[in-house]
C-alpha cells in the first residue's frame, strides 16, 4: 500500500514508518519541511493515512488551533475532495479535558468524524496515554524519557508531583495497534495496552535499573511492562557507559569472570582453562551448574559422591551442548586441546563468600561411563 504518515519525523512517526516499511509498504512522509504541493500529491496517492502530526507544547497557544485543528481540517478537505481513504488519528486522553491542548485534539477528532461520515470511510481515533520508548525526547515527549536520560547521565531526579498516577503505553504496542487496523477494522476509539504507575514509582523503578546494572544483575523481566521500561532505559545510555569492565580472577591456570548475578535466576560466568589444565575437583551440596564449552576441546568428568564410577563427557566448541552438574557430584573440567578452553557456566545461585557451598574433592579415575 501507499501510506501517508504525517509527523513522520516525530517520536511516533519514526517508529511507525520503520514498521510499515518492514511490512513492504511504501511510506509517503509528511513533515514540517513538506510543501503544500508535495502534501497534496501524497494525499491524492495514498491508500491509507496516519495523521500523527501535532503540537503539545507550543510557544504560542494559538498554535494549538492552527497546528492541531487547522492542519487536520486541511488534510480532511484534501481527502474528501480527491481521495476518501481511511485515517488513523493520534489523539490524546487529554481530549476529554478542557485545557487548550485537549480542546484542540477534541476539535480535530470532530473534524475527522465529519470527514468519515461524508466520505463513507473509516476513521480510528486513538486517545493515547503517555507513550514511552526509545527515541523519545527528554524534557519534551514524556517523563519516562526525562527520567531515563537523567539516571543514565548520573543526574538527580526532580519529581514535582510524585503521587500523580500515569497511564503508560509502550511505543511498540501503539505501533502494533496502528498497523493492525490496516487489515482488520477496529472500534472508533481503539485501545492500546497500558499500565498505571505513580510518577514516584516510575522514577524509583528506573533508578533501580541503574543499581542492578552496577551490581552486574538483571531486573526481573517476567513483568512485560518492567521489561519494556528497562529496554527503554538502556536506550538512553551514553556511549561511554555502554562498556563495563569486568573483574577477571586470573592465575597460571587461566581465569574466571562473573558476568551476571541475580538472586532469583542464578549467576553466569566465563571460565578459561589453559592447555593441559584441569579445573574444579570439588562438589556442591545444593548448587546446580550447567557448563557450555564455546571454544577449544576438553573433558568434563562427574562422579556422584557415593559412587566410584566416573561419567566422562567429551566437549568441544565445534558442537555446543549443555552439560548438567547436579548437586552432590564431584566434577572437573580438563583442557585436552592446544588452545584455551572457554566455558560459559551457569549456577542456580550467585556466589556467596560467606556460604560458598564448595567442597574440595578429586574425581578419582575409576572405570568410566562415557556419555
Amino acid at each position: 500500500m501507499d501510506i501517508v504518515v504525517t509527523g513522520a519525523n516525530g517520536f511516533l512517526g519514526k517508529h511507525l514508518v520503520l514498521a510499515l516499511q518492514r511490512l513492504g509498504h511504501t511510506v509517503l512522509p509528511i513533515t514540517r519541511q513538506t510543501s503544500p504541493a508535495q502534501r497534496s500529491r501524497a494525499l491524492r496517492r495514498a491508500d491509507f493515512v496516519y495523521h500523527l502530526a501535532g503540537v503539545n507544547r507550543p510557544n504560542n497557544p494559538d498554535a494549538f488551533t492552527s497546528e492541531n485543528v487547522g492542519f487536520t481540517e486541511a488534510i480532511a478537505m484534501e481527502l474528501l475532495s480527491y481521495n476518501p481513504v481511511p485515517v488513523v488519528f493520534a489523539s490524546s486522553t487529554q481530549a476529554q479535558m478542557n485545557n487548550p491542548y485537549g480542546v484542540s485534539k477534541r476539535e480535530a477528532e470532530e473534524t475527522l468524524l465529519i470527514y468519515a461520515e461524508r466520505a463513507e470511510t473509516n476513521v480510528y481515533l486513538y486517545r493515547l496515554p503517555n507513550v514511552f520508548g526509545k527515541w523519545a525526547r527528554p524534557f519534551y515527549n514524556s517523563a519516562v524519557a526525562t527520567f531515563c536520560h537523567q539516571v543514565a547521565h548520573g543526574q538527580t531526579l526532580e519529581i514535582l508531583n510524585p503521587e500523580r498516577l500515569m497511564t503508560l503505553a509502550h511505543i511498540d504496542d501503539v505501533v502494533a495497534s496502528f498497523v493492525s487496523v490496516l487489515n482488520e477494522p477496529a472500534e472508533l476509539y481503539p485501545v492500546v495496552i497500558s499500565h498505571d504507575m505513580t510518577l514516584f514509582d516510575v522514577a524509583r523503578t528506573i533508578e533501580s535499573f541503574e543499581t542492578v546494572r552496577k551490581a552486574r544483575g538483571i531486573p526481573d523481566l517476567s513483568n512485560r511492562f518492567i521489561k519494556q521500561l528497562y529496554s527503554t532505559y538502556v536506550s538512553y545510555l551514553p556511549m561511554e557507559r555502554m562498556t563495563t569492565s569486568l573483574k577477571m580472577h586470573q592465575d597460571a591456570r587461566g581465569s574466571f569472570t562473573e558476568l551476571f548475578k541475580t538472586p532469583d535466576r542464578g549467576q553466569v560466568s566465563v571460565n578459561i582453562a589453559r592447555p593441559g589444565v584441569t579445573k574444579g575437583e570439588h562438589w556442591h551440596d545444593t548448587k546446580h551448574e550447567q557448563f557450555i564449552v564455546v571454544s577449544g576441546e576438553g573433558i568434563i568428568r562427574l562422579r556422584a559422591i557415593d559412587h566410584e564410577k566416573v561419567m566422562v563427557f567429551h566437549v568441544s566448541g565445534e558442537q555446543l551442548e549443555v552439560i548438567d552438574i547436579p548437586p552432590g557430584y564431584v566434577h572437573n573440567i580438563e583442557n585436552t586441546g592446544t588452545v584455551d578452553l572457554i566455558t560459559v557456566m551457569w549456577v542456580n545461585e550467585p556466589f556467596d563468600v560467606l556460604s560458598p557451598d564448595t567442597y574440595a574433592q578429586k574425581v578419582e579415575e575409576y572405570e568410566s561411563e562415557v556419555s
